[in-house]
């Protein structure tokens, strides 16, 4: 099965509310009231210990995270296709082309129409005829060019439509994902149940019997695994009070006074 896994930083906090939820179990405050332990101590131990009590349900926890690791990928992948939308928007200059697209029709008709209007006008006044016949040849380039234009935008519009449907086709949720998630709260539930009873609660109890057995030499009501070791020995005294007994008076011989 190789090496147990190790707890994602996201699992660190169901991992510290299952702890709690077994200290404050009435099993587990017995002892403590028994043992004379701090529960905040026990805690701190629990909290060490995470290595330890997670390889207990470590089966669980990797079916829970390959579920996770599953549903997480398919939210990626939509949330990649939503942000793709029009694929030509998102070229180094596409913003350009668009601007291009729509002025290029406005100017051409722009011009088209002065051209051809200061043509026909020269024609109906029967001056300067050659400069006349540039300025309609003129006017009708630039209406066909505008024609031209209006069409590719058109088109061009009409493709970024039928992008943006399909991207939001794409976009659309997954049922095989929605249907993921009763599981996903299935495995993650069956994860904390087995951390709690195969791997916290035995370390615990493990933990507060050891304490129980130390109690009588390292004083009643602290165990020696939870209290300080510079003070915890039974002959400690304070400073400047020797631990020794004191050696005892001299009996004054025969002839002294």
């Amino acid at each position: 099965m190789g090496r147990p896994s190790r707890l994602g930083d996201e699992d660190r906090s169901d991992y510290a509310s299952a702890l709690d939820e077994v200290i404050a179990s009435p099993e587990i405050r017995r002892l403590l009231e028994r043992s004379g332990v701090p529960a905040d101590r026990l805690r701190i131990r629990g909290l060490a210990a995470v290595e330890r009590t997670a390889a207990a349900a470590d089966a669980e926890y990797r079916r829970y995270a390959a579920l996770r690791l599953h549903a997480q990928g398919g939210r990626r992948d939509a949330g990649t296709a939503q942000l793709s939308g029009p694929g030509d928007q998102e070229r180094p200059g596409a913003g350009v082309l668009a601007v291009l697209g729509v002025l290029t029709p406005v100017l051409s008709a722009v011009a088209a129409a002065t051209f051809l209007l200061l043509g026909y006008g020269l024609r109906l006044a029967d001056t300067l005829p050659a400069l006349a016949d540039t300025l309609v040849g003129v006017g009708w380039f630039s209406l066909v060019v505008a024609g031209a234009a209006a069409l590719v935008s058109v088109v061009a519009l009409y493709r970024t439509a039928a992008r943006q449907s399909t991207a939001d086709a794409v976009a659309v949720p997954d049922p095989s994902a929605a249907a993921d998630a009763p599981a996903l709260a299935r495995a993650r539930e069956a994860w904390v149940v087995a951390l709690r009873d195969r791997g916290i609660r035995p370390f615990l109890l493990q933990e507060l019997a050891e304490a129980a057995a130390s109690a009588p030499e390292a004083g009643e009501g602290r165990g020696s695994r939870f209290s300080s070791p510079a003070f915890a020995g039974p002959d400690y005294s304070g400073p400047g009070f020797e631990g020794s007994t004191p050696p005892a008076p001299r009996q004054p011989g025969p002839g002294r006074p």
